[in-house]
């Protein structure tokens, strides 16, 4: 099936979208959980301002310890929580381990042909991820596939955007990116995404991968099996 739409901006999920979950959920998750405890401890404003955040989200005592707040935070890892603390230090992290070559990023193979292909024909193109801008730029910047970060005209996470499933957050990236909603277009798996997207007057279509978490959901928009099935004209 393909699926066709009329868009100036296209706004990319990453987990299970561009990319498998499980990869993500494993090896970087992986890389990350024994790295909490060192990364806490850092004299770094960033890492003090997600580390208080860490606290109040989890509720622990404000004198908490960086192992206590480490094991909280490794709890929220074994769920999937969306948190912004975590995700902010998940970021920096993976940063450093991708540019010291210790992991690599993965996208499903259908996609970058994809996105040089929209780039091409002046469709722009914004990242939306829970995981941090400071984790999605090298996420695109060491794909197997040769660095995607020249393709991408912006970053969106849920600090400077909002939560996923909140109507709110499409606006705000509307208006920070100057688009009228019907002219963008939105790629994910989630069902509630997909649902805030459409709340807010955008586009959406729906990633339905087999093996991926939501595969087989009830979506509220469109769905294909990969980005081969979309054709996005301006």
């Amino acid at each position: 099936m393909t699926v066709t739409v009329s868009a100036d901006v296209i706004v990319l999920d990453i987990e299970g979208t561009t990319s498998a979950a499980g990869f993500i959920l494993g090896d970087l998750y992986d890389y990350a959980r024994p790295r909490l405890d060192e990364v806490l401890g850092r004299d770094d404003d960033t890492v003090r301002a997600a580390r208080a955040d860490a606290i109040a989200e989890t509720g622990l005592a404000s004198d908490a310890t960086d192992a206590e707040i480490a094991d909280a935070l490794r709890e929220l890892m074994a769920t999937d929580v969306k948190s912004t603390p975590l995700k902010t230090l998940q970021g920096i992290l993976w940063a450093e381990g991708f540019a010291a070559g210790e992991i690599t990023s993965q996208f499903f193979e259908d996609v970058p042909p994809k996105l040089h292909a929209w780039h091409e024909g002046g469709i722009r193109l914004i990242s939306y991820s829970s995981g941090s801008i400071a984790s999605q730029v090298p996420w695109y910047r060491h794909a197997p596939q040769g660095d995607l970060t020249p393709l991408v005209e912006d970053w969106f996470d849920t600090v400077n955007a909002g939560p996923k499933k909140d109507a709110a957050s499409y606006r705000t990236i509307a208006a920070s990116v100057g688009v009228a909603p019907d002219r963008l277009l939105f790629l994910t798996d989630h069902p509630d995404e997909v649902a805030a997207a459409l709340a807010a007057g955008w586009h959406v279509i729906a990633l339905d991968r087999e093996g991926e978490p939501w595969h087989g959901s009830d979506f509220a928009a469109p769905s294909v099996s990969s980005f081969d099935e979309i054709v996005v004209s301006r």
